[in-house]
Formats: C-alpha cells, sequence, structure tokens
C-alpha cells in the first residue's frame, strides 16, 4: 500500500503541531462500564507516539449508533476516562463534535496534550448519504487544527464512506496509522501467498451477515468450517430440521449453492454433528446434546456439542493459516460457551498463523480468558476485516492512497 504512514509524519516533526487521530474506540458497555477495553488499548499505541512526540492530539471516534443527533447513552465519557487511565495523563472530553467546546479545548491545547470529541455519530453529516453533508463536516473538523494533520488509525470503520474517515483526508495532509497500517498487513497474508492448508472458522448469528465472504473465499481456501446461529441454515438446506434455531429460510437457495460451489471445487465445507439443543435461550435453559440432524422441533440450538469440537479441533490441526470470524455458539452464557472456547483453545495449540477476525470473536477471547498472545493477530476490525477478505475497496484506505498518488504527482 503506497500511503504516507505514523512514521514518516513523526519524521517530519510534530512538535507543537496539532494532529487529528481517527479512532475505532467503539467499545461494549453496560450502563458506563467498559466491558472489553480492546479497541482503547489497540488505539493508545499511536495516540501515546504523537503525546510522546509533543503534538497537540485531537481524537476523534465514534460509540454505537446514535441518530445523528447527542444521546447521553451514547457519550465518550467512559472512554476518555479508560484512555486517561492508560495513557496516564488527562485526556479531556470535548462537550460536543466541533462546537464551542471543542473550539476551547482544542484551542487551548498543551504540546502533548489530548483531547477527546464527543461521538462523531451525534453529528448526522457525519454519516450522511450526501457528499456535500460529509465534506462541510470534515472542514470543521479540519477547521480545528489549523496547520494540522490527519491520521487514520480506525480499522474498525475505514470499510464506511464518512466524514472523519474518508472526507477529512482530502482536507488535512493524510497518514496511515499504526493499527491500521499492522491490519491490513495481517490481512494481506491472508489473500496473497497465502501458506496452505488455508481453513477458515465462520460463526455467528446470520448467514446473510457473511454471504459476500463466504462466496470469495470459496475460491480460495482449502476447508471451511461452520458454527454459531448460521450452521442451522446450512443444516436446513441439507435438509434436516433444526426445531426452533436460527433459521434465515430466505438464505436458503444461497446456501445451497455455496455448498454446491464447495463440492465443485473440492473445498471441505464441515458442519457441526452435534449441538446442545436448549428449551429456550435464556442462560439457565435445559439443554441436552442432540445429533446435528435430529433437533427436537421444540428445542433451539445454542452451541455445537462435543463430538463436534472435537471434529473442528481436529480439522484446525494441520492447519498453516487460519482464519476464525465468529463465535460457535451464545458464548456469552456460560452453558453455551463451550463451543467457542474449544476453537479458540485449539488455535492457541496451533503452530499456525491465526487470525482472529475481530467483533465478537475478539471480545470472546478476552471475556473466556485467553492468553491474546496465543493467536497471531487480533483484528479490532471484525466488517472491514470481512469486507477486505470480500474483495471490496476499503473507503478509509483508498482515501490515504489518493492523496499519496496526487502528492507524488
Amino acid at each position: 500500500m503506497s500511503v504516507k504512514n505514523l512514521d514518516d509524519l513523526l519524521g517530519e516533526g510534530v512538535q507543537g503541531r496539532y494532529v487529528l487521530v481517527r479512532s475505532d474506540l467503539n467499545v461494549p458497555l453496560d450502563g458506563d462500564r467498559i466491558t472489553d477495553d480492546g479497541r482503547v488499548r489497540a488505539a493508545l499505541p499511536t495516540i501515546k507516539k504523537l503525546a510522546d512526540a509533543g503534538a497537540k492530539v485531537v481524537v476523534t471516534a465514534h460509540l454505537g449508533r446514535p441518530k445523528g443527533e447527542p444521546d447521553p447513552k451514547y457519550t465518550l465519557a467512559p472512554v476518555a476516562k479508560r484512555l486517561s487511565e492508560l495513557l496516564g495523563a488527562e485526556v479531556a472530553l470535548a462537550g460536543d463534535l466541533v462546537g464551542e467546546s471543542a473550539k476551547a479545548l482544542t484551542g487551548g491545547l498543551a504540546d502533548g496534550g489530548v483531547v477527546l470529541l464527543e461521538n462523531v455519530r451525534f453529528d448526522a453529516r457525519e454519516t450522511s448519504k450526501d457528499a456535500v453533508d460529509r465534506s462541510e463536516l470534515a472542514a470543521e473538523l479540519g477547521a480545528l487544527v489549523p496547520g494540522g494533520a490527519f491520521v487514520s488509525d480506525g480499522f474498525g470503520v475505514v470499510h464506511r464512506k464518512q466524514a472523519s474517515v474518508y472526507e477529512v483526508a482530502s482536507v488535512l495532509p493524510a497518514y496511515a496509522g499504526g493499527l491500521v497500517l499492522a491490519e491490513l498487513d495481517v490481512l494481506k497474508k491472508l489473500t496473497d501467498d497465502v501458506q496452505r492448508p488455508y481453513v477458515v472458522v465462520l460463526g455467528g448469528a446470520k448467514v446473510s451477515d457473511k454471504l459476500g465472504v463466504i462466496a470469495n473465499l470459496l475460491t480460495k481456501v482449502d476447508r471451511l468450517l461452520i458454527g454459531g446461529g448460521m450452521a442451522y441454515t446450512f443444516l436446513k438446506a441439507q435438509g434436516h430440521e433444526v426445531g426452533n434455531s436460527l433459521l434465515q429460510a430466505d438464505q436458503l437457495d444461497q446456501v445451497k449453492g455455496f455448498l454446491a460451489e464447495a463440492e465443485k471445487r473440492g473445498v471441505e465445507l464441515v458442519l457441526p454433528v452435534d449441538v446442545l439443543a436448549a428449551t429456550g435461550f435464556a442462560a439457565d435453559a435445559e439443554h441436552e446434546v442432540v445429533a446435528a440432524t435430529a433437533i427436537p422441533a421444540d428445542r433451539e440450538g445454542l452451541d455445537i456439542g462435543p463430538e463436534t469440537r472435537e471434529l473442528f479441533a481436529g480439522k484446525l490441526a494441520d492447519a498453516a493459516t487460519v482464519f476464525w470470524n465468529g463465535p460457535m455458539g451464545v458464548f456469552e452464557f456460560e452453558a453455551f460457551s463451550g463451543g467457542t472456547r474449544a476453537v479458540a483453545e485449539a488455535l492457541v495449540k496451533s503452530d499456525a498463523f491465526t487470525v482472529v477476525g475481530g467483533g465478537d470473536s475478539a471480545a470472546a477471547v478476552r471475556q473466556l480468558g485467553l492468553p491474546e498472545d496465543g493467536f497471531s493477530h487480533i483484528s479490532t476490525g471484525g466488517g472491514a476485516s470481512l469486507e477486505y477478505l470480500e474483495g471490496k475497496e476499503l473507503p478509509g484506505v483508498s482515501a490515504l492512497e489518493k492523496v499519496a498518488l496526487e502528492e507524488k504527482n
């Protein structure tokens, strides 16, 4: 990727200079308590490098999906508090995005200081379909950092054409942050000159969320393991009854096509052979192990069963490259976390190049207490990772490449 990066910016010198950083700080919350600070910790190195070099660091980020207006439920206050703790210095939170509070805090920012702007999605222009609206907001963000630079470091949002990700790159001198570069380097290893056998494990709730990536991966992988809620649509497509399990009936024809394509290409597509079938969707629901082809009509599968756990572990044992995205069951409930744990532990034991594809998979690794250094890489951007593997252009990356090309010419 031919773009200017954080090291280039630091080499130019940032002492006393404003730097606007787009981070991904979209953390899960329980009230005002962060339940998984992985994205905050991942954003820290770039922010710290800039602050240590004397830059005036202004961070912008989103949290959740507010409807284009301020909503106390989605304030970044808990994030500012955690970022302050990790940085070892106060990170002031502006009361708005580009208003009086933001102007006052950024205007008074000392060299090496850090300010976090309030949720960028509190402004409807951030996610507007109208490029003029987005460009207007990008210009106002740029005005907060006169003479400054822009560092794109929120990998979890580079697949979005949004003001703070895309348009702002044409307002300020733009650079790729360390996190974005690291993520893209890993993804290239999953698409260019892949070490084989190449095994992909997909889970999560819906097949529809992964249609494009499944279609593309069937042309690249040696083995595809399917678990989680999406597995029941595959089982139904094979003609099996799935009881009350999660089912996307409108995707059955698409899934039948995937099964046929896998057979045609010689891709080993592996489905659960047994599941934990529960009486309902609850942490304490009664459940039993049943064959995946014989789920009772009044039960729903909430996790892969013990035979499937062994089967999947065996299918991962000889892999040279593994990409995993999506839990195998409702891991948030202890009784139905065993399948996700089994896959994660198999990857920890593996000698393969192992990538956890962000989102719920990354959260599961941390919630289950597994060592993060047991994996080659844990991504911060599930959606961005999937779109890259699907072969789609990532707007936040293409914006940086466009700027670099224009400067070169």
